[in-house]
Order: C-alpha cells, then structure tokens, then sequence
C-alpha cells in the first residue's frame, strides 16, 4: 500500500454493469468528494436491473450509471485499482504496466450465474452488496483523521 491515504480508486468487474458499479457507489457515499472513485469492466454491459434495485435498498441510485470498459476510461492515473472477478484482475495487472499504483484482488460473487426465483436472485445481490460493503469499510474507514498518514491495508 501506499505511504499516504488514496486519493483516487478504480473499481473492476466483467461487465461494469453489477460489481464495479454497486461498489464505487458505496465508497462514493462513504467518502463523499474525500477521494475520486470510477469503475470500470473488461467489457462493457448493460446496468443490471437488480443490482439498481437492491441498492435502491440502502438509498444509492446507480440509474445513471453507463458501463464502460477499459479503453473507454477518461481519467487513466489512480491510487488503488481493486479488481472484483478473474477477468478484471487479468486487465488490471495490463494497466498498472504503464502506471504506479496499487493493485488489489478482492474475488465477488458473480450474482448472475445464480439461478432460482426471484427472491434467490435477489438474495444472492444483496450478498454481493453486503459483501462490498464489509470490505470497503474495513479497507477504507472513516474512523482515521484526515491528514494523520493512516492507509488501509489490502484485505
């Protein structure tokens, strides 16, 4: 990790349509205008209906959220890149050839291959929000004073 607190953070998954987005909206709120956040996929897809919904739980709208991939970034220069599913990691690892920056691997659910009624799929994206969630808040808490050099480590 870095000897000073991130100031931007990139997230990655597949498609950039449930992972990356649901988790750089969450740091978003968290940390408000206090760091710079994007997301990004390997491909880009179409904003996944129920990640909108389950996020709409804890009051984060992602419905203007348009997935992009790689290639499209406009801001190529970030602090932290956090890579959410295999594919992502592969990309990530071909970005940081070219730039200085902290590269980790945090594997998630993909809520898409899961199967079942609705209530099971939507079990199973509030698991990978939920799942977010933790590791946000233990990668990036809001207990440390700003300016006090305090860094996360990469879980």
């Amino acid at each position: 990790m870095t000897a000073r607190r991130p100031t931007s953070v990139l997230f990655a998954c597949d498609r950039n349509s449930l992972r990356s987005p649901m988790a750089a909206a969450i740091l978003r709120a968290r940390m408000g205008t206090r760091l710079f956040v994007d997301s990004v996929g390997v491909r880009a897809g179409e904003l996944d209906p129920f990640a909108v919904s389950v996020m709409g739980e804890i009051g984060l709208d992602i419905t203007g959220h348009e997935p992009k991939r790689f290639d499209e970034l406009l801001d190529s220069s970030f602090d932290v890149i956090i890579s959410l599913s295999p594919a992502a990691q592969h990309s990530a690892v071909e970005m940081t050839r070219t730039m200085a920056c902290d590269l980790w691997f945090w594997h998630t659910l993909d809520a898409t291959a899961v199967r079942g009624n609705r209530d099971t799929i939507l079990a199973a994206y509030r698991e990978v929000r939920d799942s977010l969630v933790r590791r946000i808040d233990e990668a990036f808490p809001l207990a440390a004073p700003a300016g006090s050099g305090a860094t996360p480590e990469s879980p």
